[in-house]
């Protein structure tokens, strides 16, 4: 699609809207239009619409069978992550909810984004003092449950730790490797962590690893409090929860319950 460019800063833009018309003539109902029908429902010109289309087979952006034309395998390949994050949040949701009720606190689920762990589904707490969870609030790794979680269970999360500065929060945030590392064995161990003031002096956090059908950790669910309600004394209650959850979200992703982590 380089032939489409021009030394305006415009232009590179005028095209992706043309490439997103021409995509938008594929769907579940018409996937495999011909250029013809696609011509028609983009209005572009012929030469413009036959040029873009070609460029785009070169791409793998769509492929080509006699006169029809249908969604290339490369724009499939890159969709796959952001369609596997959405079914993880869609498949795990309900148990979100089921440890909300069951433990009265916000649960959250996380995925990791490089050296930091992103909300992406809450199930709100009802008590009226609570610390929000929102969904696309990003964290760092190495304060909280989560993180401990995500450093024990997947082996890209240290990788991705290993240049950032372990900034120290509160006096409970984990600020050396030596720390860090040993709370991530005890986490590896027990199959769930708490953490208690490491982010914020005045909320915890529970976690527990979601794993996926391939046996690789898909995300983590956990809980989240303010610590004057829920304290130390409260883990013997509360981990094995969010251990139960988190295995059977697992479960629903796939994964065989006899090779969770006990």
């Amino acid at each position: 699609m380089a032939s489409e460019r021009s030394s305006g800063s415009a232009q590179p833009l005028l095209v992706l809207r043309k490439v997103s018309e021409i995509l938008n003539c594929f769907s579940i109902e018409f996937p495999e239009p011909t250029l013809q029908q696609i011509v028609r429902e983009t209005g572009l010109p012929s030469s413009t619409c036959q040029r873009l289309v070609q460029n785009m087979v070169r791409e793998g952006f769509l492929d080509r069978d006699g006169d029809r034309y249908r969604i290339g395998l490369r724009l499939v390949q890159w969709a796959t992550p952001g369609t596997f994050g959405l079914d993880v949040v869609r498949l795990v949701h309900p148990f979100l909810q089921e440890l909300r009720d069951r433990t009265g606190e916000t649960a959250c689920l996380y995925m990791r984004d490089g050296p930091f762990r992103t909300v992406v589904a809450v199930a709100e707490t009802r008590h009226v003092v609570m610390r929000p969870f929102l969904v696309g609030q990003v964290m760092p790794m190495h304060a909280g449950a989560p993180g401990k979680i995500f450093l024990a269970f997947d082996p890209e999360a240290r990788r991705a730790l290993e240049d950032a500065e372990l900034t120290s929060y509160t006096p409970a945030t984990p600020d050396t490797w030596e720390k860090l590392d040993s709370q991530v064995s005890n986490a590896k161990a027990d199959g769930y962590y708490a953490a208690f003031g490491e982010r914020n002096s005045d909320v915890g956090s529970i976690s527990a690893p979601v794993f996926n059908h391939a046996g690789r950790l898909a995300a983590v669910l956990g809980v989240g409090f303010p610590t004057q309600r829920v304290g130390p004394d409260d883990v013997g209650r509360l981990g094995p929860a969010v251990a139960e959850a988190a295995r059977a979200a697992s479960a629903a992703l796939g994964y065989l319950e006899k090779n969770l982590p006990s």
